[in-house]
């Protein structure tokens, strides 16, 4: 723990571990997140919800620092990450993120593709790597594909690899950006089993998805937005049952129409 995250904390024990303040971003004269604030307590799981278009991955892409803010703060463990003077390569080692696409390199072995990052960016010894690695492999199921290709895995392994990757510098928090979205019915499953491990487990956890039934399972806190603003939030069983915004009762009846709530 860095002295910034240890003074931090001594100044309350409710100190989140991310937190956003006034986040605007604007795209070629379109504002995508509009004065978003957004707490992730430590250890909890917030859940964003919202049709597509609403700015869920932007926000998640701002967190991880891939795209510069046009306005507000965001901070993890009380350091203002989002200020310009931050080395951001040094804040994504405390972060892992997962994409909707695996994102594997196909020319490479499960266990590269995951030793790659940490190796190479971080500077850390091979073999240290691959034990934790292989030690995240098995946990998941797929100690005996660490020497396979990408190409030899289904689809849920894939992402599952993808999630491993993404913990393998055990990161403070992990983001997860639509991550069954890419699966076949019959992968996401797996997929979903294993974030619900993480969250056992005390993983702090920002997360989007379309699978209704899943955020129900694993939120401590589901953020509905609409036009890059968090329109509702709260506990799951009063966003996704009795919502107080019409616009989330809209949006929520269609996802019971379509058979994914």
């Amino acid at each position: 723990m860095s002295e910034l995250e240890r003074l931090a904390r001594l100044e309350g024990d409710d100190l989140p571990v991310l937190r956003l303040r006034g986040v605007r971003k604007e795209f070629r004269g379109n504002t995508v997140l509009d004065g978003l604030d957004l707490d992730v307590p430590e250890h909890g799981v917030v859940v964003l919800i919202g049709a597509s278009g609403s700015g869920k991955s932007t926000l998640l892409r701002c967190a991880n620092l891939l795209e510069p803010i046009s306005d507000g703060s965001i901070h993890l463990d009380g350091e203002h990450i989002t200020d310009p003077r931050v080395d951001a390569d040094r804040v994504r080692r405390r972060i892992g993120m997962v994409f909707q696409s695996f994102n594997l390199f196909p020319h490479m072995s499960v266990l590269d593709n995951i030793s790659l990052a940490p190796r190479r960016v971080h500077r850390r010894e091979r073999r240290e790597v691959e034990q934790r690695a292989l030690e995240l492999l098995e946990r998941v199921g797929l100690a005996d594909k660490a020497r396979e290709y990408p190409d030899r895995l289904s689809g849920g392994q894939q992402q599952r690899v993808a999630i491993v990757r993404a913990l393998v510098n055990d990161p403070r928090l992990l983001l997860l950006d639509e991550v069954t979205s890419a699966l076949d019915p019959e992968l996401v499953g797996e997929v979903l089993s294993l974030v619900r491990d993480l969250r056992e487990e005390g993983m702090t956890m920002l997360l989007a998805t379309h699978e209704m039934g899943f955020a129900r399972q694993v939120a401590d806190t589901v953020c509905f937005l609409e036009g890059g603003r968090i329109l509702e939030q709260g506990p799951p069983e009063q966003v996704l049952g009795e919502p107080e915004q019409p616009r989330t009762r809209q949006f929520l009846q269609r996802i019971i129409e379509a058979g994914r709530l």
